[in-house]
């Protein structure tokens, strides 16, 4: 490792522990998409503090953010500008403390929010990575522009569709993408081939303006519209009409082959009464995964006329409003190349004692046998990302470009794009048991022990990465040049959703909410429930 990087890693293991302060801030907050305020907050008074330039709210979206860090070693404009990012949103109904024990964080429901992934690893990670670049930037003498950006709503694909909209992506000479990952056999490794694929997702809105015209009233009423009268099936019937109707034409959407999901979640529904009134007002969103833009336009075909359907079925009117509409990922050789060499320099995440013992409790805490290795073997090991693309072909067509769904694909349209992933802790499977419940997988990404290893090796891998970028004009030419290449081979496909097109932040997403009761998540529940 020369000199440059070897400031970089060194000031990643000064920090060691404050970064993972750091992390501990962001996991502890948790806050679903769309409303991240105090994590996007403390995100801007932080890149603020070591001097970038940010701007709050970027893209109209209120918990974005657009920072740039200019190198003094040149002017503006000098040397190359390279984007990381930071995401930052936790998923309703995963609310668990960073113990080994299962249950909530300390005053909160267990149908809170909590990290999954987690990205709260993911964003510190490339915070911690940036910073080091900077710093070694600074000492080195190395010119160039750092860009970091906030990116909210990951979990609906919600923010970099805009940011890419509004231009906060033009101009860039690369962008590095990170993802603590498990599933094999992406663990630590870059994508080469086979990026992901892409993604939809649409809120339909059932309202029953007009109730009064559904049919005749009692004529021997003396009011009209009395209670005993015929109502209209209104809003509530109209969700569920598409709900239902949806799941029986789910399976003739798309041949079952290549791998595709549909996924729904109810965003209102009437008006929590019961109240013999028709309800008036009810959201359902979809979002579905497929390999390409064909197969996603055939699925939006079916729920459009669904939503139709349901909508004279219950006397409703209906309306779509997109949340996120992206295009499948084009590789880059180039980009992967760079960041394998620092995958491979900087090694799988070392898990000491300390995090051994947190896996064998958690095994004690399933009914399990203690095991001198608790955890997944390969998430200790590197892998060639040429070697991981021939394990990932083996389960697809070999006409299939693209698989499953994630949203940095949108940036691989405006630059040079590599996505690499740095192994999270993960409990090896017991045989012959079901896979481990979901709140062992979210106790581990909270915990200093277990995840720490996760940030400080992918924040040295986009330091690294970054560094060598900077130094490298003409590994930025040629990635720049397949990038052309490649968008040219996959028909340069235009964005999908207008310049105009307003992010869906006012929506009824989940949130932390205060009231007279105090600080609670949106659904209010009793002190036994929290307990």
């Amino acid at each position: 490792m020369d000199a440059v990087k070897q400031s970089a890693r060194e000031w990643v293991e000064r920090h060691r522990e404050e970064i993972s302060g750091w992390h501990r801030t962001i996991w502890e907050l948790a806050e679903p998409a769309w409303r991240e305020y105090e994590s996007a907050a403390w995100y801007v008074h932080k890149l603020r503090s070591f001097g970038f330039e940010v701007e709050e709210g970027s893209g109209g979206m209120p918990t974005a953010f657009h920072a740039t860090w200019t190198s003094p070693a040149g002017a503006e404009g000098d040397g190359a500008r390279i984007l990381a990012y930071a995401e930052y949103d936790a998923v309703p109904g995963n609310c668990q403390a960073a113990t080994p024990v299962r249950g909530p964080r300390e005053g909160l429901s267990p149908h809170a929010a909590g990290h999954t992934d987690p990205h709260s690893a993911l964003g510190i990670s490339t915070l911690a990575g940036v910073l080091a670049a900077q710093h070694a930037m600074i000492e080195h003498s190395v010119p160039g522009t750092i860009v970091y950006t906030g990116e909210p709503a990951e979990k609906v694909q919600g923010s970099k569709i805009v940011h890419g909209l509004k231009g906060y992506y033009d101009n860039l000479d690369a962008i590095l993408s990170f993802h603590p990952f498990y599933m094999l056999p992406l663990c630590n490794t870059v994508r080469w081939d086979t990026h992901c694929g892409a993604y939809y997702s649409r809120v339909y809105t059932f309202e029953c303006d007009e109730p009064q015209t559904w049919g005749l009233a009692d004529p021997g009423s003396p009011i009209p519209a009395s209670h005993s009268a015929a109502r209209a099936p209104g809003a509530d019937a109209a969700l569920f009409t598409m709900y239902s109707l949806t799941k029986t034409t789910q399976d003739s959407m798309l041949p079952a082959a290549g791998g595709w999901s549909l996924s729904e979640a109810i965003l209102t529904a009437g008006q929590a009464t019961a109240d013999n009134l028709p309800a008036s007002l009810s959201q359902i969103q979809y979002s579905w995964r497929v390999p390409d833009v064909e197969s996603a336009e055939a699925v939006l075909a079916v729920l459009d006329a669904n939503a139709e359907a349901a909508a004279r079925t219950a006397h409703c009117t209906v309306t779509g409003r997109w949340v996120a509409r992206n295009r499948p990922g084009l590789a880059n050789h180039a980009m992967a190349e760079v960041t394998w060499a620092n995958v491979a320099e900087a090694g799988a995440p070392v898990l000491d004692d300390d995090a051994l013992d947190v896996g064998r409790q958690l095994q004690q805490q399933l009914g399990h046998e203690p095991t001198e290795q608790p955890f997944l073997a390969e998430t200790t090991q590197t892998i060639a990302p040429w070697d991981a693309e021939a394990l990932l072909r083996r389960h697809l067509p070999p006409e299939q470009r693209n698989w499953t769904s994630d949203d940095y694909v949108e940036m691989t349209w405006y630059a040079p794009t590599a996505r690499f992933y740095i192994a999270r802790p993960t409990l090896a499977p017991v045989e012959g048991s079901a896979g481990h419940p979901p709140w062992v997988m979210n106790a581990l990404g909270g915990i200093p022990a277990t995840i720490d290893p996760t940030i400080v090796t992918a924040a040295t891998v986009i330091a690294g990465t970054t560094l060598d970028l900077f130094r490298s004009p003409e590994t930025l030419e040629k990635a720049a040049a397949e990038h052309r290449d490649r968008k040219a081979a996959a028909g340069d496909i235009p964005a999908l959703l207008p310049t105009d097109f307003v992010a869906p932040t006012q929506l009824r997403w989940p949130e932390y909410v205060t009231t007279a009761r105090g600080r609670e998540w949106w659904i209010p529940t009793t002190h036994e429930e929290t307990r």
